[in-house]
């Protein structure tokens, strides 16, 4: 795979768009076929981004064999079973985070990868943030002593949406928990793996979906706090405190662009701009992976998306978060 990698865009909202702007600033992409349901939706995405093949059904543009690799950017309950046709179709594929709604559904959606040879990875782009892989870094080499605390949260207000929109639909998994409460859950993953146990409550909107949750993951001699919510905003910044100093990741977190460091009474500021919105890194190591040959990426693997989807899940059946398509 010499040449420039093939992109299809499942699904071209608003996620998609952010994602398809950065595929430009990747000099090996190009941005080959788009499909949604509404091909007047797929045609307006095709004229904005140059993108030569338009389909009205995803089915279409699985077996057109115009593209390498396919990025997912539905809402959350329609991630599995497009990842599997793709995979199906001997594709590549991208899948927005949350890759699946339950942890049943991620490992149908890598067994598939693994039965067909496929590349198959989570969309979990906060991984490849330079700040965030710097942090990662910076406490596996106890910069700043054990970790004893970790705080992150991410929230806006949401309850202004319309009924049906993917944010207040329980139809379309709403809610903030998988949307992005995934982000700090994520971190407290990344950095203190998984916990011993987990506390969770929410709050919810009359139609049943979650508008705001709060977690503690309690580890042997530390604790993450984390929240995520839909009905109002907050500072969405991340502190990582250790015996021996503290790291902040400044808001919008999960898209830093610095770091902080405190130590001995001194602060350090770390600038790390990133290019585009933030999605290049991501396109840049799937692009590595596709060139290697791998089936799953060494920095987010299969079994990285099933522990965090089994966090979610657990925090879901603490906090009573159901969905009504869910046996």
């Amino acid at each position: 795979m010499n040449s420039k990698i093939k992109w299809g865009i499942i699904g071209p909202g608003n996620i998609a768009r952010k994602f398809a702007s950065d595929l430009l600033l990747v000099e090996d992409a190009e941005i080959c076929a788009v499909a949604s349901r509404s091909h007047e939706k797929a045609e307006k995405f095709a004229n904005e981004f140059n993108t030569e093949h338009v389909f009205g059904s995803y089915e279409a543009l699985f077996s057109s064999k115009t593209v390498d690799i396919v990025y997912i950017a539905t809402p959350h309950n329609f991630h599995k079973d497009l990842s599997i046709q793709a995979m199906r179709h001997d594709l590549a594929v991208l899948c927005e985070k949350p890759a699946g709604i339950n942890q049943g559904e991620v490992q149908e959606m890598i067994e598939v990868a693994q039965e067909n040879r496929v590349f198959f990875m989570e969309g979990l782009w906060s991984r490849f943030n330079p700040s965030i892989q710097k942090v990662k870094q910076l406490v596996d080499e106890g910069r700043i002593g054990e970790l004893g605390y970790l705080h992150a949260d991410f929230a806006f207000y949401g309850l202004d949406r319309d009924a049906d929109s993917r944010v207040l639909n329980p139809n379309l998994a709403s809610g903030s928990l998988l949307d992005i409460g995934i982000y700090p859950i994520f971190l407290a993953y990344l950095l203190m793996g998984k916990p011993d146990e987990i506390l969770a409550t929410s709050n919810f909107h009359q139609n049943g979906t979650e508008v705001q949750t709060s977690m503690i993951f309690q580890y042997p001699q530390s604790q993450a706090v984390l929240y995520s919510g839909i009905s109002s905003n907050s500072k969405m910044e991340a502190e990582i405190s250790g015996s021996n100093g503290t790291l902040f990741l400044q808001p919008r977190w999960h898209k830093a662009s610095t770091y902080i460091i405190e130590k001995n009474g001194a602060q350090e500021t770390v600038d790390l701009p990133i290019k585009g919105i933030g999605f290049v890194y991501e396109i840049e190591h799937v692009h590595d992976c596709l060139r290697k040959q791998l089936s799953e990426s060494p920095l987010w693997s299969h079994q990285h998306s099933l522990d965090l989807v089994e966090l979610m899940d657990t925090i879901r059946q603490k906090a009573g978060i159901k969905f009504p398509f869910e046996a």
